[in-house]
């Protein structure tokens, strides 16, 4: 089980996922698992059980680098979503 400091994390990671979807920068969760090589059953179970131990440091690492999601943000909740 997550920190509840992990589980804030998770929760803002599907946050800036919702957005980069709102803004049409990706199609949604399985246009991003799949360029990712990421389980689609286990991401779906994160994005609905944050308390889950499966969240991926790659997973950040792929928002952050290629989206321009704050990693300041993304781990401590300050400051702008994206940079």
């Amino acid at each position: 089980m997550q920190s509840p400091a992990s589980q804030q994390i998770t929760k803002r990671f599907f946050e800036a996922l919702y957005e980069l979807k709102k803004q049409k920068v990706i199609r949604g969760k399985a246009t991003f698992t799949k360029k990712y090589n990421i389980d689609y059953r286990n991401f779906c179970k994160l994005e609905k059980e944050k308390a889950r131990d499966i969240l991926q440091l790659s997973w950040l690492e792929n928002i952050v680098n290629d989206y321009g999601v704050s990693s300041h943000w993304l781990i401590t909740g300050e400051g702008e979503a994206f940079k």
